[in-house]
């Protein structure tokens, strides 16, 4: 079974620095795409940051310049460094993986919630 845990979520004040952490387990394989959703109260999920396979990195403009993803192909784990945090980063962020056979799987969330 398929399996996507999320860490390193909590509350910091504006400014402040946050590394999710995502590791995959359940043996998958030749993951193509790792990713990070978030989802803030009655809003749509929406792509935070994506790494392909091949090296590729793509940003939300809210977040360029302030985020990096990262990831660790032998390891499956996918991480999210965040600084200069602001409130309106406050939300549930998801793992996301879509293998190379067009799989796609979700992480339960965790919160970021970024005080003024």
């Amino acid at each position: 079974q398929v399996q996507l845990v999320e860490s390193g979520g909590g509350l910091v004040q504006a400014g402040g620095s946050l590394r999710l952490s995502c590791v995959v387990s359940g043996g998958v394989f030749s993951i193509n795409e790792m990713a990070w959703y978030r989802q803030a109260p009655g809003n749509q999920r929406e792509l935070v940051a994506a790494s392909t396979s091949g090296g590729s990195t793509n940003y939300a403009d809210s977040v360029k310049g302030r985020f990096t993803i990262s990831r660790d192909n032998a390891k499956n784990t996918v991480w999210l460094q965040m600084n200069s945090l602001k409130p309106e980063d406050t939300a549930v962020y998801y793992c996301y993986i879509r293998t190379a056979w067009g799989r796609a799987y979700w992480g339960q969330g965790t919160q970021v919630t970024v005080s003024s």
